[in-house]
Formats: structure tokens, sequence, C-alpha cells
């Protein structure tokens, strides 16, 4: 079975503030009176109310339910999870960092793709592990994670994680349900893999019954930033066995999430009618995009995420045409990672089908 790491394995640490919203469940009963926890609990906030509003500083005043019961309850509900097989924190990027501390140790070996979602390598490096990258496979319309060389090398280094994000983010590559079980059942028996589904909602079979499954070994990472527009309040969620979860709340910042943020979620996943509607509208602006980019002679890869990504003659033209286009004002997305840097990713929002907001783009690909 896969390791934790070696300190989560005795009887501690114990989160030693569960919070007012736990503490009422485990009594059964509603705690009226506040006097113990140092909240700002009668700070009038009249400059928040006169700018805001009464019912959203409401919010304010206590911390966040450390379980978050009722955004997990609702995740359940809609996308057909357990309720004991998730977790909410911080945004995709906070579960990173959160599975790292739970299972990796100083001086342990995970394994990624060369030029992946660069968070990764940044939270792994920051907690001491050693990073071994390895390069994406490259063919026409294909730009993707090598699995056969991330399990080669999980097991030449006998590593402790294997990082993949599917859908990918740069290249929106989407590997199938069959080949993500074929790799855990490669990996060592003591090698997480950590599943990053940031962009899972944008897959045209996102409901299907893979999608629920609580894998053994397997730590999937899913968030509200992309397909329901929560970005900015960070809420994100993991789904693992419960077992596993118990020890990443062992080491999960005590109120990750704040009572504002869960409520708004909680409020756009009752309204699911909307996301699905966002959703089918991004699918339609990327389809266009990439027609629109095709039709200029370039190469758009396959892409099963809220972006479409080019692949560009060489690093050097991705590079300058990148700057340029953020010297006139519009922001795309390049790898910074060396293997990658031929890649320019753009977002399929509708300023992105403005007639005319990608001129730069489009001549310097006329005459490449």
């Amino acid at each position: 079975m896969s390791r934790f790491a070696d300190y989560l394995t005795g009887p501690g640490p114990d989160n030693p503030f569960p919070g007012i919203k736990v503490l009422e469940r485990r009594m059964g009963r509603e705690i009226p009176h506040r006097l113990g926890s140092n909240e700002g609990l009668d700070m009038p906030h009249r400059a928040l109310r006169e700018r805001f509003g009464d019912a959203m500083t409401e919010h304010v005043y206590c911390y966040g339910d450390s379980e978050a019961l009722g955004l997990r309850q609702r995740l359940a509900s809609l996308y057909g999870l357990p309720l004991e097989a998730t977790l909410v924190d911080a945004g995709a990027d906070s579960l990173i960092a959160l599975a790292l501390r739970t299972v990796a140790t100083p001086g342990c070996t995970v394994v990624s793709a060369g030029g992946t979602y660069p968070t990764f390598g940044y939270f792994a490096q920051a907690q001491g592990c050693r990073l071994v990258e390895r390069p994406y496979r490259e063919a026409p319309g294909l730009l993707a994670p090598d699995f056969d060389a991330l399990l080669a090398s999980a097991q030449e280094h006998r590593a402790r994680l294997v990082y993949i994000a599917n859908p990918d983010n740069p290249s929106g590559h989407l590997h199938g349900d069959d080949e993500i079980r074929q790799l855990r059942a490669a990996l060592p028996q003591d090698c997480w893999l950590l599943l990053d589904e940031a962009y899972h909602d944008f897959r045209d079979d996102a409901n299907s019954a893979f999608g629920r499954e609580v894998l053994p070994g397997v730590i999937r990472l899913r968030t509200l930033s992309k397909a329901h527009g929560l970005a900015g309040l960070r809420v994100g969620y993991a789904i693992a066995e419960p077992e596993t979860l118990a020890m990443m709340m062992k080491v999960r910042i005590h109120y990750a999430v704040s009572t504002l943020s869960q409520a708004v979620a909680e409020t756009v996943l009752d309204r699911h009618d909307e996301v699905t509607t966002h959703i089918a509208d991004v699918k339609r602006r990327r389809e266009a995009l990439a027609g629109h980019f095709r039709q200029l002679g370039a190469e758009v890869l396959p892409s099963a995420t809220n972006f479409i990504a080019l692949r560009l003659p060489s690093a050097g033209l991705a590079g300058r045409l990148n700057q340029e286009l953020l010297a006139a004002g519009i922001l795309i997305a390049r790898p910074a990672h060396p293997d990658l840097g031929h890649i320019l990713r753009i977002t399929a929002v509708e300023d992105a089908l403005e007639p005319g907001r990608f001129e730069l783009l489009e001549q310097a690909l006329k005459h490449a």
C-alpha cells in the first residue's frame, strides 16, 4: 500500500482548532454564545456594509467550517461522489501542496512531465523533494506526458509520487480512463499517483463512472476556478480514500476556505444549470477559436480544457509573439519550461473571438 510521510504514521498531529461548526455537529446542537474563539463578532463593519451590503458582511465574522460539510454534500450529490471521499481546500494549488506534505518527505523523488503545470514542481522542490522530469511525447497532432517514460523513472528512482495533469496543462491532451488505470496498476505499490483534474469539467465524458471512482493509491484534485468561475475565492476539492483524506487533514490549514468562499461555492453549486450552460459555451468558443487558427495554417492541438494550445515552429517565434501581444495589452500563456517554449495557450473566452484580437499573431502565422 502507498506510504504516507513518516511523521504522520503515529497518533499525531491533531488539529487543535476544529472550529465551532464541527463542535456543533459533534454535540448535535447549536452553540449560541461564542465567547472563546476571539473572532471579531461585534466589529460593526460599517465600511464593508456600505460597499458590499449586509448579506455579504455576515459571512466575514467567523472562521469557516473546517470540514466544509455543506460544500462537500453538494459536491457529493451533484457528481455522485462518496461524501467521506471528499476534502475541500483553498484551490487545486493548495491541494497539491497538501498532498505533498501528506506523502512526501525531504529527499524523496517525485516525477512529472517536463513542462506540465509548474506549480507542482515549485511545491515539490520547496518540500525538499528531488524532482525528476521527463519530456513530453511529440508527434503530429500530439503533445502529451509520456506515461512509459514516467513509469520507468518512477521505478528507477523508487519515486514516492508521480504527478499527472489530465486533461493536461498546457497541451490540453486527455488521457483515456484505461490509460490512467494501467499507469496506476504499473506503478510501485508505495508510489502515489497525484491526478490533477483541474479541467475535468470540460471533458465530454465528465459525468462518466470513472469520474466518480475513488482509486486506491490515487489523490484526485479538482477546482471550482475554471468551470465554476470562482478563481478569486480559492475553492478546490480532493477525491481519495477516506484514510488518505484523514492523513491530509492532519496537516491541512484549519480554516483554509473562508466562510464567504464556502457560501459562494454552495450558491453556485445550487445553480448547477448555470455551470452546465457555461461549460457548453466554453466548448463552443474553444472549437470556434481552434477553427479560426487552423484556417490560418496554425497547428492547434486537440484540447479537452477551456483553452487551445498552438504549436509554433520555434520557441523563438513563440517568445517574440508572446511579448508583442503583451505589449499590446493581450495576455496569453507561454510555458516557461524550455521544452515547451514553442507552445502558446489561449483561453476560450468571448474576448478571444473578437475580430482582430490576434492580428499580430495572425500576421506572423501567415508569414511563418
